[in-house]
């Protein structure tokens, strides 16, 4: 089976199992923290004490080490994200918090390791399509491979689409980390 043939089979017969669409308004909010013990708790239990579900949680310090960057994301259905915000907005530790929606210019990234069943006849299409999503092929074994792919939630989904026929034997995501565009922003 050629890979143009897989591609107009994936895109016709179904939708990737592990894309759900979603009618609410996705919201990526960023918070600069310092970095002390229990902040992430309390961020993460603000966000659930209000009924929000949190879709992706991503942390990690800054260059300094004084502080952390708290990505998380998360859908605006009956709950009003604004609340939410101004409420992070007032814990103890919070430097600053951002609400990137869809009218605010930011960046975000995603990555994916993916471990892929493959055969000695896949093995080649599998590094075809790793290729198009501009993934890396970083471990191979006689009957799988593990790819990484780095890009927006959309990529992620579509590379996700493409190797799901292969079969994916396992998988991690880091979760969204974004940042404003242009040079508006606080530096560290």
């Amino acid at each position: 089976v050629c890979l143009t043939h897989r591609m107009s089979q994936v895109r016709v017969l179904h939708r990737p199992p592990f894309f759900k669409f979603v009618s609410a308004m996705k919201h990526t909010i960023s918070a600069l923290v310092e970095n002390k013990f229990g902040v992430l708790a309390r961020v993460a239990g603000m966000f659930s004490g209000r009924g929000f579900n949190i879709e992706t949680l991503n942390v990690g310090p800054m260059h300094s080490g004084k502080y952390s960057r708290i990505t998380v994301t998360v859908a605006d259905g009956k709950n009003t994200v604004e609340q939410c915000v101004n409420q992070l907005k007032k814990l103890v530790n919070v430097i600053e918090v951002k609400d990137f929606c869809e009218t605010t210019p930011f960046v975000a990234r995603e990555l994916i390791i993916a471990k892929v069943k493959c055969t000695s006849k896949t093995r080649s299409e599998l590094i075809e399509v790793a290729g198009l999503f501009r993934g890396k092929v970083i471990d191979v074994e006689r009957s799988s491979l593990i790819i990484e792919c780095t890009g927006n939630p959309n990529k992620i989904a579509a590379f996700l689409s493409m190797i799901e026929p292969f079969g994916v034997i396992e998988m991690a995501r880091t979760g969204n980390v974004a940042l404003e565009r242009g040079a508006a922003g606080k530096k560290q």
